[in-house]
């Protein structure tokens, strides 16, 4: 897990994906639309995707992509993004993770 948590805060945006995942290509449309640049890791590509993606499980993300960390917080999957865009909050968090300027 520590891992994980290190990774998500090598930048203000950080989304762990599989490349097969059309929800994980969402999410990480979703952001980048905004404006934010995250760092993408997928999974199924990655050297430690098995053990990254079962600390993840771990975190509590079911399934466990797509993940998403923004300031150095894991806020969590789809649903949580998803929700949070709805609600006009996602804005509002990216810009206090200083992956966007308004």
């Amino acid at each position: 897990m520590d891992m994980v948590m290190k990774l998500g805060a090598a930048s203000p945006v950080v989304i762990f994906t599989k490349s097969s995942c059309c929800i994980s290509h969402s999410i990480e449309t979703l952001i980048r639309n905004f404006g934010a640049n995250p760092i993408v890791y997928e999974l199924d590509r990655h050297p430690n995707g098995k053990q990254i993606e079962k600390a993840l499980i771990e975190l509590g993300c079911q399934p466990s992509v797509p993940a998403v960390f923004i300031g150095n917080e894991f806020i969590g999957g789809s649903n949580e993004i998803m929700s949070l865009n709805v609600r006009g909050k996602l804005k509002h968090l990216l810009i206090r993770a200083n992956a966007i300027w308004v």
